[in-house]
């Protein structure tokens, strides 16, 4: 079907507009953390908000309103998981993962790096990628939470306390 009338067109973009000003205020609301770099829980969330605003553009069946009370819903739960696991040690662990140190002191750890699916080839290209041209340089490579990888050279590990709290 290429058309079928004109306010459904007219719907779309009122509707619309006015769901993706409704989203900009609530992600404005909410603070930086919604917008931050992505764990799996704020991956999550922020898959549903697109979808949620996608409903809200298509579909005549939910209206304006039902489309901003699941908004407000996703915004509030984010809000309270990340309230909770920046203020209770297990509800951290619950949401995020831990941080896996994948190199330590220029030596691979095979095992870690087989338990994390990331291979010695990735870890090489994250090394280089910082401006150094050997793992015996590398003080660490850890994979963060948020699956990206951080690579400490031994010129800038000062006493280690950063690598203090992985494992």
């Amino acid at each position: 079907m290429w058309f079928d009338s004109w306010s459904d067109l007219i719907r779309v973009g009122l509707v619309g507009a006015a769901a993706y000003v409704t989203l900009v205020v609530l992600l404005r609301l909410s603070g930086k953390r919604t917008l931050a770099k992505l764990n799996a829980f704020d991956l999550v969330v922020t898959v549903a908000l697109g979808s949620t605003l996608a409903t809200i553009l298509l579909s005549t069946d939910v209206s304006w309103v039902e489309g901003v009370a699941a908004m407000v819903l996703l915004v509030g739960v984010q809000f309270l998981v990340s309230w909770g696991s920046a203020r209770l040690p297990r509800g951290r662990a619950f949401v995020t993962s831990r941080p896996t140190v994948l190199l330590r002191d220029g030596v691979p750890l095979d095992d870690r790096m087989r338990q994390q699916r990331v291979t010695l080839a990735e870890v090489r290209q994250a090394v280089r990628s910082t401006g150094v041209g050997g793992l015996d340089l590398v003080a660490a490579v850890v994979l963060e939470s948020d699956g990206t990888l951080s690579v400490i050279t031994l010129a800038q590990s000062g006493d280690g306390s950063a690598l203090h709290d992985l494992h």
